[in-house]
């Protein structure tokens, strides 16, 4: 991440004033279920851990329990597939049901073989506009994104800071797929009070050149918990007979 002050630390910085960026995850939120007080929920657990939210804090927080609080489901036992959705749900050898809310939930369809890729009514680009079965306890019951993530961002930011009264940030992340390599990707689909680009052309780096791009060469990662391995990076390229754009 880009970084504006004199400082030579060899740190990661999210702000000219922080040393180290730390993540923390708070544990215990319960099935959220819709009309749930999403704040309260989170807030309590958070408390029940011995997190304390400070000013600055940027509480990242999961599309998907965003959608259940607020009711973004659809039960695939009212829908009728049209034609259209039939005749895609035949051909991929999937719940033309589930084909249908793809397809209402889409502006358009980028590409459908193997899988979906759809543009959402928001503008991205995904898997199914966005329309997913994981992670949801009944059977036969599909969430959708968020009508407007970025309002539900700021409501959510708007309670958190009444609540806390502290000065915090909310991103709202989904995980996307990605053409040419492998993998999943946390993406923010809504956000309030962080800026979501930060674009520091022209300014000068520590040499007094005008800058293009620029950042810390080396950062070490410390406490993250994994399995030596010697599979190289480039396992993750997608094989060019699976990637639907080359």
């Amino acid at each position: 991440m880009a970084n504006q002050s004199k400082s030579r630390s060899s740190s990661v910085v999210v702000s000219t004033a922080a040393p180290e960026l730390q993540l923390f995850r708070i544990p215990n939120i319960p099935e959220i279920r819709p009309g749930n007080d999403l704040v309260k929920i989170v807030t309590g657990a958070a408390r029940r851990a011995a997190i304390h939210v400070k000013d600055g804090d940027i509480l990242v927080i999961a599309q998907k329990i965003v959608s259940k609080a607020e009711g973004a489901l659809v039960q695939l036992a009212r829908v009728k597939p049209s034609p259209h959705a039939l005749a895609v749900a035949a051909r991929l050898k999937k719940d033309p049901r589930a084909v249908e809310v793809v397809l209402q939930e889409s502006r358009r369809i980028v590409r459908s073989d193997p899988v979906l890729i759809a543009e959402t009514r928001h503008g991205f680009v995904c898997a199914n506009a966005g329309v997913d079965h994981s992670n949801v306890p009944e059977n036969d019951v599909v969430t959708l994104l968020p009508r407007n993530p970025d309002q539900s961002a700021r409501k959510l930011a708007a309670a958190l800071r009444k609540r806390t009264g502290k000065r915090v940030a909310v991103i709202i992340s989904d995980t996307f797929g990605r053409p040419w390599r492998l993998g999943l990707t946390y993406v923010a689909i809504g956000a309030s009070g962080v800026p979501v680009l930060r674009d520091l052309r022209g300014t000068r780096d520590r040499d007094g050149k005008s800058l293009t791009a620029t950042g810390f060469p080396v950062v070490v990662i410390r406490g993250y918990r994994y399995k030596p391995s010697s599979e190289p990076a480039a396992s993750v390229i997608r094989p060019a007979a699976e990637d639907l754009f080359r």
